[in-house]
């Protein structure tokens, strides 16, 4: 990669897209934009390869049998894990979230092979389904401000020895497990239930991205004010009592 350019890939927008999930991709498109980099990006589509050049690599949400379909399709590609052995800087919602990880539960009810970026375990809760606005304090090592998001997920994500919680939460429920925790990450792959989409409420988060695919410590800065005022708004919802 050069200095002024970037390579972003969305990853299967006809399978693993619900809420807006590519709204992600749209920001950390323009966050790039702004700090004058050139943004080369790709949408990779189910049946096409997944490109191993990448920087930056998105994955949404998505429902029970397209979230079967892109794991099967991804670990038959094998094209994201070779980019990650790269270097390759990953990050996934939700549904794209539980396929990083060891295994989930499907469709079918069975447990399905994920493609193991993230040590990570998801099974179906027996609860209430997670639903709602969070807000969360971000691992303190990645200095990043305040998570808030909205989740939606019945799934439960159990967390291994090498995985860091992304965040902690204040409001909501996070992975579900009880722990307070919420979402996973280790040095380049990262995990959250958080909609939204997550980037727009949060764009410090793709500003992160940046960072890393680019090696560097800081970034110019860039105009916050609309991402703000969102921010301040859904962290006013999440704090109101219901």
């Amino acid at each position: 990669m050069s200095d002024n350019s970037l390579r972003l890939v969305w990853i299967y927008p006809d399978l693993l897209s619900t809420y807006g999930d590519q709204g992600n991709a749209l920001v950390v498109e323009r966050r790039a934009r702004q700090r004058g980099l050139d943004v080369q990006r790709v949408d990779v589509r189910s049946d096409q390869q997944i490109p191993t050049s990448g920087d930056i690599y998105l994955i949404g949400g998505g429902e029970d049998r397209p979230q079967r379909l892109a794991s099967e399709r991804l670990i038959r590609d094998g094209g994201l894990s070779r980019a990650v052995s790269n270097g390759a800087i990953v990050f996934s919602v939700c549904a794209g979230y539980q396929i990083l990880g060891h295994e989930f539960i499907n469709d079918l009810g069975e447990r399905q092979q994920g493609l193991g970026l993230l040590d990570v375990v998801s099974t179906r809760g027996e609860g209430e389904r997670c639903v709602g606005d969070v807000l969360a304090d971000i691992d303190p090592q990645l200095g990043l401000p305040p998570l808030t998001g909205f989740e939606n997920h019945q799934g439960v994500t159990h967390l291994g020895k090498t995985a860091r919680p992304f965040a902690k939460v204040r409001f909501g429920k996070g992975n579900g497990v009880g722990d307070g925790y919420e979402g996973a990450y280790n040095d380049t792959v990262f995990g959250t239930y958080m909609h939204g989409p997550v980037m727009a409420r949060n764009p410090h988060i793709a500003d992160l991205l940046i960072k890393l695919a680019l090696d560097v410590n800081a970034l110019p800065p860039a105009d916050d004010r609309w991402y703000e005022a969102l921010r301040q708004e859904r962290i006013a919802a999440a704090t109101q009592p219901a």
